[in-house]
């Protein structure tokens, strides 16, 4: 069951990163440089991570052990860098803002901060597997971002001038966090569920939490590429007027966008 269903994800995902990628270089890259590191980092950690699944299906000496390795390699790399995502975008909301650079310092301070505390709080050597702490921690900085995330939409909602685009990205990524810290607690509450000796229980709790994931991972894909779609590219001339615009104090117009 559980193959069948990561087997059908994988299907729906791939095409829709693929478009996600392909829409960002045809000049989104400029606006959007860390959205796109994520989704083509995304990309092959997913492509690592395939080989790692098949040999555990088919039962390969020590094939478990490598999977959590690579899984959790991939889930440090890719939570790095969402947090650059969702920084990125809040400098972008900010933009009409005095206190622009204190907004961004204090925010990429608190979520190291946040992501260390978390870090120490989870982290164990006598841990029977990598996921054992490192999912709990995952789900702190879903939780973290998806904060971050809430901040950057009030920022949105509350400007004069709405953008159509960092609104649509901040949404899909909103509803990505809430579904992912979903989905770790219920794979965090199967592992205590393990434990106890109730295997079913566990089982379905598990699969329900990879189901969430999954879900919510693809519903963010598609906003982004429809946000993407839309969004008017910035080229390398309308960054430098907006650069000087900001220094004389007066707003940019490059962040307006076509709906």
């Amino acid at each position: 069951m559980r193959v069948a269903i990561e087997a059908i994800t994988t299907i729906i995902w791939l095409p829709l990163e693929l478009m996600v990628i392909a829409t960002l270089l045809r000049g989104q890259y400029r606006r959007f440089p860390f959205i796109l590191a994520f989704v083509v980092a995304e990309f092959f950690a997913v492509a690592a991570e395939v080989p790692a699944y098949w040999a555990v299906y088919h039962n390969v000496k020590n094939a478990t052990g490598q999977r959590s390795w690579i899984w959790s390699f991939d889930e440090v790399l890719l939570q790095a860098l969402i947090y650059a995502v969702v920084i990125s975008l809040i400098y972008q909301a900010t933009a009409r803002l005095e206190s622009r650079r204190l907004v961004a310092t204090s925010v990429i301070l608190g979520a190291v901060v946040f992501a260390a505390g978390s870090f120490l709080i989870h982290f164990s050597t006598d841990a029977p597997s990598l996921g054992t702490w490192v999912t709990p921690w995952m789900r702190d900085l879903n939780l973290s971002t998806a904060v971050l995330d809430l901040g950057l939409w009030t920022l949105l909602i509350s400007a004069r001038k709405k953008d159509s685009a960092l609104l649509l990205i901040s949404g899909g990524l909103g509803i990505r966090f809430t579904g992912e810290a979903i989905g770790g607690s219920l794979r965090q509450i199967a592992l205590r569920e393990h434990k106890l000796g109730a295997v079913s229980l566990a089982k379905g709790l598990s699969l329900s939490g990879s189901i969430a994931v999954a879900v919510v991972d693809l519903l963010c894909l598609f906003i982004w590429w429809r946000a993407l779609r839309h969004a008017t590219p910035v080229t390398v001339a309308e960054k430098k007027i907006g650069s000087h615009s900001a220094n004389a104090g007066s707003p940019s117009e490059t962040d307006s966008l076509l709906s």
